[in-house]
C-alpha cells in the first residue's frame, strides 16, 4: 500500500526544478571568498509517550553551535502535526499553518528568531521547555525542531502557508549550559530533530455495507463506506494507507466497475485502500461497486472487512464488518461464500441464467472490472484532506482473467499485501 514516487504531488517536481536551476547559477557565478559555514545542531527530542488528549505537556530543548565562529542571529523553527498546538506563544516567534502537500499532513508551524550569540562549541537550552498541547483529536502525532542562519519564509515553496500571526507572550530564549562534550556533539548531529508524540486517546474505525434489490441483467451499486468516529484523528505511515478494506462481492454478481483506491485480488475479491497517510475524525472513504446481477440466486451477501494494519486504537470491533447484501430474485437463498450455482437445481429458470452466470464472471467481469476508469468515484470522502493536482491510483482492475490470476498470485507471494498509489481527492474528482 506504498506511494509510488511518479505519484507525487507536481509539487515535489516542481521544487526540484527551482533547486536544479539554482545550482545552474551557482555553478555559473563567481566563487565567493571562503567563508565557514555555520554548523548547528538541534539535540535529539526523547519519544514524549502517554500525552492526555485536551492536555498540556512541555519537552526541553537543546542546541549546539558545532562550527568554529560566533553566529551572532539564528532561527529555530518546531512544527507540529494537526493533533497538537502551541500552548503559549512567544513575542519573538511567527505562527503559520501550511496545509498539507505532497503527501504531508497539515502542520502549525512556529518560527522564532534568536536575537542572541551563540558561541562556538558551547550547549544551548531553552530556559523553559516549550509548552505544546495535545487537543482532543491527538493521538499518534510528532513535533520537528530546527535551527538555521535563514529566516524561514512560509511562502517559499508556494506550500498555501496562511498568513504568520506574531504571538504574545515573553520571547523564547536561550540560555548557556556549558561547553560541549564528545557525547553533546554526538547527540546534535543535525540541523533537524524529530520526535513522535503519543497520546493515551482512541479511535472508532468503522465499516457500513449495502442491501440492493434487483434482476438478472440489472446493474445495482453497492456503496461501501469506511469512516472514523473519533475522536481521535490517525496518522499512519507516510505515503501508505491508514487502512485495508476486504470487499467480496455477492454470488450471483459481477463488477462492472470498482470503486476507487481499489485493486482486483480476484474477480470476486477487492481490496481498498485510502487516499492519504491519515483520516481525520468524521473522515474516511466510500468505494461504489457497480454489479450486475448474472444470475438469480435470491438473497446473496459479499462481506466487508479490515485487513492489514493493526489498530491498538480501536476498542469497538462491533462495526469492524459488514455486508453487501442483493435480493436478485426467485432461486435458492445462498449466504456469501456458502452458497453454490449448483444448489440451484430446483430452480430451472434460474438454471438456463447460469450460462450467462459463466460468462459474465468470467470475461465479463474481467473487461469490465477495471476500477483505473472509477477515479470519478473515487474522491469520496476523507475528512480534511486538501485538494491536490497531480497524482492517480494505479490501474487497479483487470481486462481478463489472466491478469486477474496474475495479480492473485502475486498477493499471494507478498503475504496478500497490495500495493497502492494514494492519490489525491481532487485528482479523482478531475479523472
Amino acid at each position: 500500500m506504498r506511494i509510488t514516487p511518479s505519484r507525487r504531488r507536481t509539487l515535489r517536481g516542481s521544487t526540484a526544478a527551482v533547486a536544479a536551476t539554482a545550482l545552474v547559477a551557482l555553478g555559473a557565478a563567481p566563487a565567493l571568498a571562503d567563508e565557514p559555514e555555520p554548523d548547528l545542531g538541534v539535540g535529539t527530542i526523547a519519544p514524549i509517550k502517554g500525552v492526555q488528549a485536551g492536555s498540556a505537556f512541555s519537552t526541553p530543548l537543546t542546541f549546539l553551535n558545532k562550527g568554529t565562529e560566533e553566529v551572532p542571529v539564528s532561527y529555530v523553527t518546531y512544527a507540529v502535526s494537526p493533533g497538537l498546538q502551541a500552548d503559549e506563544t512567544y513575542k519573538n516567534c511567527s505562527y503559520y499553518t501550511i496545509p498539507s502537500h505532497d503527501e504531508i499532513p497539515d502542520e502549525q508551524v512556529a518560527a522564532c528568531k534568536i536575537d542572541q550569540p551563540l558561541k562556538p562549541g558551547v550547549v544551548y537550552g531553552t530556559e523553559k521547555p516549550l509548552s505544546l498541547k495535545a487537543l482532543d483529536s491527538a493521538l499518534n502525532d510528532d513535533l520537528r525542531v530546527t535551527i538555521g542562519v535563514t529566516e524561514p519564509d512560509p511562502d517559499s515553496g508556494d506550500t498555501g502557508a496562511d498568513e504568520p500571526v506574531p504571538g504574545t507572550g515573553d520571547p523564547l530564549t536561550l540560555v548557556e549550559k556549558g561547553p560541549a562534550t564528545d557525547a553533546d556533539r554526538a547527540n546534535h548531529p543535525e540541523s533537524a530533530a524529530s520526535a513522535d508524540v503519543t497520546a493515551a486517546n482512541t479511535a472508532d474505525f468503522a465499516l457500513t455495507g449495502a442491501e440492493l434489490k434487483g434482476e438478472v441483467g440489472d446493474k445495482v451499486t453497492a456503496t461501501v463506506k469506511f469512516a472514523n468516529k473519533g475522536p481521535a484523528r490517525v496518522q499512519g505511515t507516510i505515503d501508505q494507507s491508514v487502512t485495508t478494506v476486504d470487499v467480496r462481492i455477492p454470488k450471483g454478481t459481477s463488477v462492472v466497475k470498482a470503486g476507487g483506491y481499489c485493486d482486483a485480488v480476484t474477480e470476486t475479491h477487492y481490496r481498498c485502500g485510502t487516499s492519504q497517510s491519515w483520516v481525520d475524525v468524521d473522515g474516511g472513504e466510500s468505494y461504489p461497486f457497480v454489479l450486475r446481477i448474472d444470475k438469480a440466486v435470491g438473497r446473496t451477501t459479499g462481506e466487508v472487512s479490515f485487513s492489514g494494519q493493526e489498530r491498538p486504537f480501536d476498542r469497538n470491533a462491533a462495526n469492524d464488518t459488514a455486508q453487501i447484501v442483493i435480493d436478485t430474485g426467485k432461486g435458492s437463498d445462498t449466504s456469501g461464500s456458502s452458497g453454490s450455482s449448483g444448489s440451484t437445481g430446483g430452480t430451472g429458470g434460474s438454471s438456463s441464467t447460469g450460462g450467462s452466470d459463466t460468462t459474465g464472471g468470467t470475461s465479463g467481469t474481467g473487461g469490465s472490472g477495471s476500477s483505473g476508469g472509477s477515479a470519478g468515484t473515487g474522491g469520496s470522502t476523507t475528512g480534511g484532506a486538501t485538494p491536490q493536482t497531480g497524482g492517480n491510483l494505479a490501474a487497479t482492475g483487470s481486462d481478463s482473467t489472466a491478469p486477474l490470476a496474475g495479480m492473485a498470485a502475486a498477493a499471494v507471494a507478498a503475504g496478500g499485501g497490495i500495493v497502492w498509489a494514494v492519490r489525491r481527492r481532487s485528482a479523482a474528482r478531475g479523472n
